[in-house]
């Protein structure tokens, strides 16, 4: 019997996914304060170029993580289960796309800043989730979209699917967590920056312990 069928587990799983809408919208909201204000705003091509590095958070965050997350839950939404698969696939498609690009802008910042690339622990989990997150988007098109592995090949896969997704998801969640360490002012000066960036990334960390409960109450079964 899945614990989703039940009234209490389907409450919980109700309020876990509002949880991680609500906190998905602070954290974006953070995020544009953070990048806007507190860092001057963003650009891609500018003689300024802190305000390239500045465009990176802001496409990860609300293009790469808040998306693939809503992507992560397209299942709970009131549809017919081959709409939450599109919805699913799309909104994966699209993070996916984004997080190549924010990817493209911190090597394009690091080029015409002269710096080296790849030298921070941020780097190489970013590098790692978004090619695990590309990996796990081909599986998923390839064997349950087109041109689709038979349903038995497919029974077997989805709870392996569904569990590295939720892996690299949770992998995407960590390299943010580095990200802002690294991106903390050493001005002693700079509180409110500072309490934006914590508040931010705390943000971002319960919106990802909601998705995984909301995900979770709806597949155990016992």
């Amino acid at each position: 019997m899945a614990l989703a069928m039940r009234p209490s587990f389907a409450l919980a799983a109700s309020h876990s996914t509002t949880a991680a809408h609500l906190f998905a919208l602070l954290a974006g909201i953070l995020t544009l304060v953070w990048a806007l204000h507190y860092r001057g705003g963003v650009a891609i091509h500018t003689d300024n170029k802190d305000l390239i590095i500045n465009a990176h958070p802001l496409i990860m965050v609300l293009g790469f993580i808040i998306v693939a997350g809503e992507g992560i839950m397209a299942y709970k939404l009131p549809l017919m289960r081959q709409m939450q698969k599109t919805i699913h696939l799309m909104l994966h498609m699209i993070a996916l796309t984004l997080g190549i690009f924010g990817v493209y802008v911190a090597f394009k910042y690091h080029k015409e800043t002269q710096l080296s690339d790849m030298t921070s622990l941020h780097s190489w989990l970013g590098l790692v989730s978004i090619c695990l997150f590309g990996i796990q988007w081909l599986f998923g098109f390839l064997y349950f979209w087109f041109p689709k592995a038979p349903q038995p090949t497919r029974v077997v896969l989805v709870p392996v699917h569904a569990a590295a997704g939720m892996a690299v998801f949770l992998t995407i969640i960590c390299t943010a967590e580095t990200g802002f360490a690294q991106s903390m002012p050493t001005d002693t000066g700079t509180l409110a920056e500072s309490r934006v960036i914590n508040f931010t990334g705390l943000f971002i960390l319960i919106f990802a312990v909601a998705v995984c409960i909301s995900t979770a109450i709806r597949r155990i079964t016992f």
